[in-house]
C-alpha cells in the first residue's frame, strides 16, 4: 500500500539528547500531554544523567510532573522494550549521530532539532530557570508545528 512517508504521521516517537535528563524528558512530557492516547512516546540519551531539578520545576509550572522520570540510555531502552520507533527526534549533535548509527539496522526516520543545553547557563536561580523555560517554549513550539496535522490530538 503506497502512502506518505511513515514519519509524517508517526505512531511512536523517541526523543533523544545527550543524557536524558533535561531536553528529551521535557519533550517527551510535552508530546505525551498533547496526545495522551494517540502516540507512544519515550526518551533516551547517549549517556545516563541525573534528572535535572530545574527541568522538573519548569515542567511543573505547566502542570506536568516529570519528577518520576528515570534517565536511560539508548542501550537500556533497547534492552527493556526494543527500539521500535517510527520517528527519532534528536535534540543534540551527540544523540543525532547515535540515532543515525541506529538507522542502519532500524527502519526509523530521524529528525534533528538542535536545542540549546540550558545546563550550560550560569547565573542566579532565576536566570537558570529562564534558560530552561526558553528551551521548554522552543520545544513546545516545535512539537506543535511538527505534530499539528497528526490526527491523534486530544481536545
Amino acid at each position: 500500500m503506497a502512502g506518505p512517508p511513515r514519519a509524517r504521521d508517526p505512531q511512536s516517537v523517541l526523543f533523544a539528547c545527550a543524557m536524558n535528563s533535561v531536553r528529551s524528558p521535557m519533550a517527551e512530557s510535552l508530546l505525551l500531554h498533547m496526545f495522551p492516547q494517540g502516540l507512544y512516546v519515550k526518551s533516551a540519551g547517549n549517556r545516563k544523567g541525573e534528572l535535572d531539578p530545574f527541568a522538573v520545576a519548569v515542567m511543573a509550572e505547566l502542570g506536568q510532573d516529570i519528577s518520576g522520570h528515570k534517565p536511560q540510555t539508548f542501550e537500556e531502552l533497547e534492552d527493556w522494550e526494543g527500539l521500535n520507533f517510527d520517528l527519532i527526534i534528536t535534540l543534540s549533535p551527540e544523540a543525532h549521530h547515535k540515532a543515525l548509527e541506529l538507522t542502519r539496522t532500524l527502519a526509523a526516520d530521524v529528525e534533528y532539532w538542535p536545542t540549546q543545553d540550558p545546563t550550560t547557563i550560569e547565573g542566579s536561580r532565576e536566570q537558570k530557570l529562564a534558560a530552561y523555560r526558553e528551551v521548554c517554549d522552543q520545544l513546545l513550539m516545535r512539537i506543535r508545528r511538527r505534530f499539528a496535522k497528526t490526527g491523534a490530538a486530544s481536545g
